[in-house]
C-alpha cells in the first residue's frame, strides 16, 4: 500500500485533478472555481483508489463502496466549497464525478453487444448500473450529511465575546 500510495497514488491523483479542473473549464464554470472544483475531484479519486486498494474483496464490491465513499466525499466537499466560494454546489460536483463516471464500462457493454458477446456485455452493464446507482446514493448520503452539519452549526450558539 505504501509503495502504490508514493508512485501510483500520487501520479492518479495528480491526473484526477487535471481531469476534474479540466471538465470544469469545458463546462465553462466560473474561472475562480476551477481550482477548488479540481481538488474536490482529486479528494473523490483518492478515496476512490483507497477504498479499491485497501479492501480485499470482489471486483464489483469493490467498484460499489470505492464509487459510494467517492461520490460522499465529492459530495460533502461541495457543499464545503459552494459555502467557501458562495457559489451553487452543482458546479463543484458535476466536473468532480468525471473520474468516477463508468465510461470505459458502458463502451465495452456497447462494443460486446455489437460484437456478439452479450454474456461479457451484460457483465459490464452490471457495473455501469452499480457505479451509476451507488454515486446516486453517495449523493443521498451527502447531502444528509451537508443539512445536518449546517443545522447543527446553526444552532451552536456563538461566543462573541
Amino acid at each position: 500500500m505504501g509503495h502504490w500510495l508514493l508512485t501510483t497514488g500520487l501520479l492518479q491523483t495528480l491526473l484526477a485533478y487535471l481531469a476534474t479542473a479540466g471538465f470544469g473549464v469545458l463546462l465553462n464554470i466560473p474561472r475562480r472555481a476551477v481550482n477548488l472544483s479540481g481538488w474536490v475531484g482529486a479528494a473523490g479519486w483518492v478515496t476512490y483508489e483507497a477504498i479499491a486498494q485497501v479492501l480485499p474483496l470482489t471486483i464489483n464490491i469493490k467498484l460499489a463502496l470505492g464509487n459510494l465513499g467517492a461520490a460522499i466525499v465529492i459530495g460533502v466537499a461541495s457543499g464545503w466549497a459552494a459555502h467557501y466560494k458562495q457559489m451553487p454546489m452543482i458546479i463543484f460536483n458535476i466536473p468532480s464525478l468525471v473520474p468516477l463516471v463508468p465510461g470505459g464500462q458502458a463502451y465495452r457493454v456497447v462494443r460486446n453487444l455489437v460484437t456478439g458477446h452479450p454474456a461479457i456485455a451484460t457483465h459490464y452493464f452490471v457495473q455501469v448500473v452499480i457505479i451509476a446507482g451507488v454515486i446516486a446514493i453517495g449523493f443521498l448520503i451527502a447531502e444528509f450529511i451537508n443539512r445536518l452539519t449546517w443545522t447543527l452549526a446553526q444552532q451552536t450558539p456563538k461566543d462573541h465575546a
